[in-house]
């Protein structure tokens, strides 16, 4: 069961961030080739996870247990 737990939480972090960058900057995004535009939603969204994301969503989904 903690795997599909986990397997949540990082769902719950990661479609609403990339969805979001995709709104804020898809424009200037799409111009760029795949490669590039990878690199760029890795760099942004890997820290921001490890980090910010799957801990806050973590601390907040864990509690209810």
């Amino acid at each position: 069961m903690k795997k599909i737990k986990t397997a949540i939480i990082v769902w719950v972090a990661i479609y609403p961030t990339i969805t979001l960058i995709q709104y804020l900057f898809g424009d200037i995004l799409n111009k760029l080739p795949l490669v590039f535009r990878t690199l760029i939603l890795t760099l942004v969204l890997v820290p921001s996870m490890v980090y910010l994301l799957i801990p806050f969503w973590t601390r907040l989904l864990t509690k209810q247990d």
